[in-house]
């Protein structure tokens, strides 16, 4: 496992996360943060220091998991070999949470299908990007 390979994969695909959520959720579609209820967000202007701590360790995790068990997955591709990782990663991981989400939290329903939505675009490009670095 080459640790440098892992290490840009890491911060790109944290630097894509920051990029799409600052154009996606703080400007595009900052307006689903204003459906009703409201007062379940907490006030931020800007993620602190300790977001990006949590969001480099979480992609870390997301490149490592690639890392191992990308020479496993039955596609040749490389490119689609990370799409498909990263859908893979959106089914198990982001349709469960957001499933709960709906049932059990006090969350507009737009909000939920904008997640939804948006990690099943978001997701699938950081196995493309994390593939792309990792290589074979």
């Amino acid at each position: 496992m080459n640790i440098k390979k892992i290490l840009i994969a890491t911060l790109a695909v944290t630097v894509f996360d920051a990029v799409i959520g600052g154009l996606t959720c703080g400007w595009l579609f900052n307006w689903v943060y204003k459906l009703e209820p409201t007062n379940v967000w907490k006030s931020m202007e800007a993620p602190g220091v300790m977001f990006y701590i949590g969001a480099i360790v979480l992609n870390a995790i997301f490149v490592l998991i690639y890392a191992w068990i990308h020479k496993g997955l039955p596609i040749s591709k490389k490119l689609i070999k990370g799409l498909a990782y990263g859908l893979g990663v959106w089914a198990l991981g982001i349709l469960p949470g957001m499933f709960a989400t709906h049932m059990f939290m006090t969350v507009a329903c737009g909000v939920v299908v904008y997640w939804t939505i948006s990690a099943l675009i978001q997701v699938p490009l950081k196995g493309l990007i994390t593939a792309a670095i990792i290589g074979e």
